[in-house]
């Protein structure tokens, strides 16, 4: 079989760069368009604010304002420690269930892994009102409580806690779909060489499986505390009405308040946040692809 020349390669190689840059040029326009314009258009409209005479001059009285504010300041940090939280028990949660999942071989696992998995489909605002009549006031729990003459639990409808339960439930297939992913890069050859040298399990755990999945957790966590940050139907019903999460504060401000400038700028702050763990999460994405 004859070799081309050098130079039929790079030629070949040239005439394909153009087709695959028109393949790859409709969606980076159409993300460019709905999702880069909007945040550039959102930032210059809370920095660039009309004055008395009607004139449009830059100013940062807008976030001046947001973290002068102690209401907005409550509302940012109650936002961040829901995330946290939320994040750390959803790992907590998720990791055994995938560790569960990638070494069990019997039947049950396949119903585990059903279990885990049907969250994904039970729309938020199904879910707000199943935990309000199982763990709200006069609710399931309430009943069963009352019937064995138990004293009442004070719900966690209407607290910082009730939406908590409610993203950790909703959240929980996603992380354990990307977890299992990533203990499939964990090779049954290497854990049974670590046990032949009298490596225990949580020796396994620590020093061959977590190491190898380190990626797929930052993937976990970033795409966690993106969809937990911006969560508006679960904070909103289960949640307390001071402080509330960013996502109902923003909503508030433009519906209630007819404040879009602040709400702008309030989104703004978020994506602020978010696109710290959005750089992760590319970050992980490249080190992957990396030769």
């Amino acid at each position: 079989m004859t070799a081309l020349p050098a130079n039929d390669i790079v030629g070949t190689k040239s005439s394909r760069r153009p087709t695959g840059l028109l393949l790859v040029a409709a969606p980076v326009l159409l993300v460019c368009w709905l999702i880069i314009w909007p945040i550039i258009s959102a930032i210059i409209r809370t920095v660039w604010l009309p004055d008395t005479a009607g004139e449009r001059r830059f100013s940062l009285e807008t976030y001046q304002f947001f973290f002068s504010d102690q209401y907005s300041i409550n509302n940012l940090m109650v936002t961040l420690w829901t995330t946290a939280v939320t994040a750390l028990i959803l790992l907590l949660i998720c990791l055994p269930i995938a560790l569960y999942l990638r070494f069990a071989t019997n039947r049950i696992a396949a119903y585990v892994q059903g279990l885990a998995i049907f969250p994904m489909f039970v729309p938020s605002i199904i879910l707000s009102y199943a935990f309000i009549r199982v763990l709200g006031p006069n609710g399931t729990v309430d009943l069963l409580l009352n019937a064995v003459h138990l004293p009442h639990i004070r719900s966690p409808y209407l607290t910082p806690w009730g939406p908590v339960l409610g993203l950790v439930w909703d959240n929980i297939p996603l992380t354990v779909l990307i977890l299992l992913s990533g203990l499939g890069n964990v090779s049954n050859q290497s854990i049974e060489a670590a046990r032949d040298v009298g490596a225990g399990r949580i020796a396994v755990l620590w020093h061959i499986i977590l190491p190898r999945i380190s990626n797929s957790l930052l993937v976990a966590v970033s795409f966690t505390v993106l969809g937990i940050f911006s969560a508006f139907t679960l904070p909103y019903v289960l949640g307390p009405a001071a402080p509330e999460m960013m996502g109902p504060f923003m909503q508030r401000t433009f519906r209630d308040l007819n404040d879009p400038t602040t709400a702008i700028t309030q989104a703004v702050i978020a994506f602020g946040f978010c696109i710290v763990f959005g750089l992760f999460y590319v970050y992980s994405v490249a080190k992957n692809r990396a030769p």
